[in-house]
């Protein structure tokens, strides 16, 4: 499904309280937040993630993973946060960025952390029987991958251990992520095959070179009838990350039978505040209701 009737607009905004009073029965207690939790050490290098949950009671799980093209960016910029407003919790997490590794590794460290989380779900007290991953830009990828790859031995790693828990997910909220680096080679070759540029860093080179190992990085090669329902965002004038790579994880999907759902944003680029306001929050906290609960 493609909807087109997200418009940004001035009068969104100014209704944004009422907006979100009226889509959600938020919970008005301080949410409690850990920050800086150790959930793997790889060389000497430290993972993190940041856990937001509700005041009180057992909680659904997301996972949030940041943008900022591969080499930069932090799990502390968590904008879906207030999700433990509407009674799940958020765990905000870190990987590896591409001065410190190439891919796999940041897809490892991803995986790593789903596996934490599920071995320390009873201490912390969220649920993990159904976990859904979110992401933007770079982390819109990875949380696309996630979905996908669920079967994927080879993007599973070892990193962190806890190799007797799955870090299969559930559901995939990609807001403006990449899912077919092939086809990025072609359309936007300046950030998938030229050297320094944020494709060419992730893979050790460009796409168009390293063809074997885009494909194996990108959710739209990946895709099989266990694969989550996904919800997505994008800008119809982003030029960072061009909208026909939503479109192309849509056209696999619809042609496997799987649900999903793209939202294009009318007017926006690559990313804003936008994404996250307003009739988007609605979106985002209904699709979690189907796939996860509360």
């Amino acid at each position: 499904m493609i909807s087109r009737k997200l418009t940004p607009s001035l009068s969104a905004f100014l209704a944004l309280a009422m907006t979100v009073a009226a889509c959600s029965s938020v919970i008005a207690d301080e949410p409690r937040v850990q920050k800086d939790i150790e959930f793997a050490n790889v060389d000497g290098h430290s993972l993190k993630l940041d856990l937001y949950q509700p005041a009180a009671g057992e909680s659904q799980l997301l996972v949030w993973i940041h943008g900022g093209g591969w080499r930069s960016g932090s799990k502390a910029n968590c904008p879906v946060s207030w999700l433990t407003g509407h009674g799940y919790s958020v765990a905000s997490i870190s990987y590896r960025l591409t001065d410190k590794a190439t891919f796999p590794a940041q897809i490892y460290d991803c995986k790593a952390a789903v596996r934490w989380l599920r071995a320390n779900a009873e201490k912390f007290g969220y649920r993990t029987d159904r976990i859904a991953v979110a992401g933007s830009s770079a982390g819109g990828h990875l949380a696309a991958l996630m979905g996908t790859s669920g079967d994927a031995k080879d993007l599973e790693g070892t990193v962190g251990g806890n190799l007797d828990q799955s870090s299969r997910v559930d559901a995939v909220v990609d807001f403006y992520g990449a899912t077919d680096f092939v086809l990025r080679s072609k359309t936007q070759p300046i950030r998938a095959n030229k050297e320094g540029s944020v494709v060419y860093l992730l893979l050790g080179g460009g796409a168009d070179q390293k063809v074997e190992l885009a494909r194996a990085a990108a959710a739209a090669f990946h895709v099989t009838k266990a694969a989550p329902p996904f919800l997505i965002f994008h800008g119809d004038k982003d030029n960072k990350v061009l909208l026909d790579q939503s479109e192309r994880i849509v056209e696999v999907y619809q042609k496997a039978g799987l649900p999903i759902t793209l939202h294009i944003l009318e007017g926006s680029g690559h990313g804003g505040e936008e994404f996250y306001l307003g009739d988007r929050r609605k979106l985002i906290v209904e699709f979690l209701k189907l796939h996860l609960g509360n």
